[in-house]
């Protein structure tokens, strides 16, 4: 299996993982301040990744150099999360996950600025079914719901957030020196744990941690150990053998995921219609698979 193949399974996995966030996020979103949650969030996933790190690679002191890169990088994914629980104590599921999908574009704006990875006529057919069957799952297959789609203010909010997780993606990329996946997100995570201590200190001070609901303490587990450690290794390998573009098209699967989320939770299945969204959002990603495997070179080289 070539390394790009490995970028695409990793974010297959990302994906997943993450499509519980909107599950779980959005049943603690208004439990818990944003900021103190994503703090203690970051301090699990931080220690789970160290833990993982010393067993595996080890941490040595080279692998921190310019420990500027990590703040840079821990301050922009730790303002996606805050920025993404903040949307969702107003914004709708659906609307958040809509405003989701147009990371992938933005994502390949900026790889192109940065990085100037080219985005090929074939993957912009392959993002532009991967967008029209995320939103086609969105909305399930409801066209007045789409009709009725307005941007409030937590959609707002939350786009400014997707706009620094589309920064995140190409500069992990533009500022790895070669340390492994793991030891880099240990990085990240620590970096971006201080800063959210810093800036919700108040919060962390004001929240009664022994009276919160069970939900809280569950949904925090996951989204440290699951939604942050595991899924930061995987898109920090992903992003360094894939373009940014491709990386990101990996959101469109998100609406996908959460489906089975939300049915694993009780709640009702998709109907038929739905199902047409899903099978363009897997064709998206057999014409990126398929572009890895008649040129691996590029995927590498980008």
């Amino acid at each position: 299996m070539t390394p790009a193949l490995r970028g695409h399974l990793a974010m297959l996995m990302f994906s997943a993982l993450v499509a519980g966030s909107f599950s779980l996020g959005s049943m603690v979103a208004n439990e818990i301040a944003p900021a103190a949650l994503n703090a203690a969030r970051f301090g699990i996933a931080a220690l789970v990744i160290g833990v993982v790190a010393l067993a595996t690679h080890g941490l040595k002191r080279r692998d921190f150099d310019a420990p500027w890169r990590f703040l840079v990088l821990g301050g922009l994914f730790s303002a996606y999360f805050v920025l993404m629980f903040y949307g969702l104590k107003t914004a709708e599921p659906v609307s958040a996950a809509a405003v989701f999908t147009l990371t992938p574009v933005m994502s390949g704006i900026v790889g192109w600025l940065l990085l100037r990875q080219v985005t090929t006529p074939r993957m912009a057919l392959a993002l532009a079914i991967g967008a029209t069957g995320a939103l086609w799952v969105i909305f399930r297959a409801d066209w007045s719901a789409f009709r009725a789609f307005e941007i409030g203010q937590g959609e707002i909010i939350y786009f400014w957030g997707c706009i620094m997780h589309a920064i995140y993606t190409p500069m992990v990329r533009k500022l790895n020196r070669g340390e492994p996946a793991v030891v880099f997100t240990f990085g990240v995570l620590v970096a971006g744990g201080v800063l959210l201590l810093v800036f919700g200190w108040s919060d962390i001070r004001a929240t009664d941690w022994s009276s919160l609901p069970l939900i809280v303490w569950i949904g925090l587990l996951y989204l440290a150990i699951f939604a942050s450690a595991a899924s930061f290794v995987l898109l920090q390998y992903a992003t360094l053998h894939l373009p940014s573009a491709k990386v990101m098209a990996y959101t469109y699967l998100t609406p996908s995921w959460v489906i089975l989320w939300e049915i694993a939770l009780g709640r009702p299945a998709p109907t038929g219609l739905v199902l047409g969204g899903i099978a363009l959002t897997v064709i998206a990603l057999i014409l990126l698979l398929e572009e890895d495997g008649r040129r691996p070179q590029v995927a590498q080289s980008n």
